[in-house]
């Protein structure tokens, strides 16, 4: 499991798995071209941080970027333990035993 973890506006560290970013494409209906056009990253970006089997390692800025895409694109990314915000369907990945 990939994990992209920076500081995000609340002051909370935010951490998203590779397995996060493919499903919220997918709930936003978007191909990794899309996202990373939207996101002002190349292509070869994406699929990196999609495939990755480590840690994402990337610039800040670029990691943001992707995530405000994201987002902007109506998908809600939840932090572990974090609560939703109402007033939207959604799934949330259960905490393996």
């Amino acid at each position: 499991m990939v994990h992209i973890c920076f500081l995000c506006d609340t002051g909370a560290f935010l951490i998203i798995t590779s397995a996060q970013m493919r499903a919220a494409r997918a709930l936003a209906g978007i191909d990794q071209k899309t996202l990373a056009e939207r996101a002002g990253v190349s292509l070869p970006t994406i699929q990196r941080m999609e495939a990755s089997d480590g840690v994402v390692r990337g610039v800040i800025d670029t990691l943001m970027k992707v995530v405000q895409a994201i987002e902007e694109s109506g998908v809600e990314l939840i932090a572990d333990g974090q609560a939703s915000e109402p007033g939207g369907r959604g799934v949330r990945l259960r905490k393996s035993p």
